[in-house]
């Protein structure tokens, strides 16, 4: 698997003409998915989740029919799909933006036409993620909020 995490900033007028022209151009094979990026802690965050998505595939435990839906479980840490949305979803709006790019071609110039490359909107915002996730301070004296969030996803596993 080759995968590729960006980070973008821009206004969506329409997520569905965003989702209609990232479809015009990408592969069947290929997967493209847009992440608020404000609710990533992280590449490794983001990695850990797109690993067990894949995985849980793997092992028939997977909690959506579709490779993208449940990327956005489980990098949300989260068991149902509305929740996984409210947390990651894209909206109308400004954003920052966290795209997944798996088995792509370098769809940067198609990207950009779109939104601004940005790489720091990778970067964590502990509080934002902490009222995000309800992370505890006392969480945070033990562990980076980027671990916490593994930590979450990978309870999804045993919680099966």
């Amino acid at each position: 698997m080759n995968l590729k995490i960006l980070g973008y900033k821009g206004e969506i007028s329409s997520v569905n003409d965003v989702l209609n022209y990232i479809n015009s151009f990408k592969k069947d094979s290929e997967i493209i998915q847009l992440l608020n990026a404000d609710a990533v802690a992280g590449v490794a965050h983001i990695n850990h989740g797109v690993y067990h998505a894949f995985k849980a595939f793997d092992r028939g435990e997977n909690l959506a029919n579709d490779l993208n839906v449940e990327i956005c479980l489980r990098c949300s840490a989260q068991r149902q799909i509305s929740k996984a949305f409210d947390i990651l979803g894209i909206k109308e709006g400004f954003m920052n933006l966290c795209v997944i790019l798996i088995d792509c071609d370098d769809y940067t110039s198609e990207l950009s036409s779109l939104f601004t490359m940005d790489d720091d909107v990778l970067i964590p915002d502990v509080d934002k993620l902490k009222e995000i996730y309800s992370i505890s301070d006392d969480e945070l004296d033990i562990l980076s909020v980027e671990d916490i969030l593994i930590d979450k996803i990978s309870r999804l596993i045993v919680d099966y």
